[in-house]
């Protein structure tokens, strides 16, 4: 008989969640749900406990656990409310897999005590690596935790490298769709950028901070940073390639120059079963790919013109705590462009400040983060009064 890969599911509510759980919901005889975890999307979360009879549900907004408890009174589900509960719940011993895609730097607390506990981690929450990539990955050897990606361009890279161990890794190339400003030449262009505009992306469906990252090209830099710690390969030695089809999503070359590469459709339910299923590969009856009907092409990314996947590449190369103050400022910038206070090109202005302002520390803790993510959030909300 088939032991049932336990799963938590941290974002349940969102993009990559509500996917994961229509692959649980497809394969239940591979797949049991243990935990839900949601920020304040309670209408969802009480319809997906009552759907997947989870053990324990976790609403993050304290001020919804009211609602959700009374919603699921009936229940034996127990409801627990707050960022510790969510901390304490990955832990469970009927916890095999936690699945992070909280959105976010809220996704690195509970990432950090699933590894700590030696849980499989298949991580969706970029932001973990791109603020404490060392700190993970020296936890997660540490401890025995295993992380998939579930990123598509991670995935990809991942599953590239299965079967590589000890043949020497020469570039990561990590393809990106560009984003629906692809075709822009001028500054004029962006600074008139709108909302909904941004919230457009051309091939892929997801939560609306990383389709703006995705616009901004910013969510090909936090990328990059994963990579670097995924992955240990140089900055200089991951380079970005537009690939505007989304079919190829990523390749690795050799040092006897072979190149290769994961293709797929732009679903990611795929990378998601991929991760889930421990590399075992999940059967589906998606479409499938018709190379007849595609057309692969490639372009240099325009940093000067997009700018955050400079500033990826910088905060990189700063070290130490820089890569918690870009996603601390990019995660106001976004917040502010979706409100409306902020244009499209400004929030490059204000992740740029926000670097420029800061003195790298090359040793931290989860304490020091903290404080700094709440101090570089306060500073930039400051800035934001001061910037067009």
């Amino acid at each position: 008989m088939i032991q049932k890969k336990r799963i938590a599911v941290l974002g349940s509510t969102g993009s990559i969640g509500t996917q994961a759980l229509e692959v649980v919901r497809s394969h239940r005889e591979a797949f049991e749900v243990t935990v839900l975890v949601a920020r304040r999307s309670t209408e969802l979360l009480i319809a997906q406990a009552l759907e997947f009879s989870p053990d324990v549900v976790v609403i993050s907004d304290e001020a919804y656990y009211p609602e959700v408890r009374q919603a699921l009174s009936h229940t034996s589900i127990e409801v627990m409310a707050g960022s510790e509960a969510i901390a304490e719940a990955v832990v469970r011993p009927d916890v095999d897999i936690v699945l992070t895609a909280m959105v976010g730097f809220s996704g690195l607390v509970p990432t950090l005590a699933a590894i700590t506990a030696g849980k499989t981690i298949a991580l969706s929450n970029k932001e973990t690596l791109v603020v404490a990539g060392e700190l993970i990955m020296s936890l997660a050897t540490r401890h025995g935790a295993r992380i998939l990606p579930v990123d598509s361009e991670h995935s990809a890279i991942y599953q590239c490298l299965v079967g590589e161990e000890g043949n020497p890794l020469e570039r990561i190339l990590l393809t990106a769709s560009g984003g629906p400003f692809r075709s822009y030449k001028r500054v004029e262009e962006l600074e008139a950028v709108t909302v909904e505009a941004a919230l457009r992306h051309p091939n892929w469906s997801m939560g609306a901070k990383v389709t703006i990252d995705s616009a901004s090209l910013m969510n090909k830099g936090l990328e990059m940073i994963e990579a670097r710690w995924l992955f240990d390969t140089p900055a200089e030695s991951i380079e970005v390639l537009v690939h505007p089809q989304s079919i190829i999503h990523s390749m690795v070359e050799f040092a006897d120059g072979s190149i290769k590469a994961q293709l797929g459709q732009p679903d990611m339910r795929l990378p998601i079963s991929y991760a889930l299923g421990l590399t075992e590969r999940v059967s589906n009856d998606y479409p499938r790919l018709n190379f007849l009907e595609h057309t692969f092409t490639f372009e240099r990314p325009n940093m000067e013109l997009f700018p955050n996947l400079a500033l990826a590449y910088r905060a990189l190369e700063l070290g130490g705590t820089a890569p918690c103050v870009l996603n601390a400022a990019n995660e106001i910038a976004v917040e502010a462009f979706l409100a409306g206070k902020l244009g499209f090109r400004a929030m490059s202005t204000l992740i740029a400040q926000a670097l420029e302002a800061h003195r790298p520390e090359r040793s931290y803790d989860l304490q020091l983060l903290s404080e700094l993510d709440a101090a570089v959030r306060a500073e930039s909300r400051e800035r934001l009064n001061h910037i067009r």
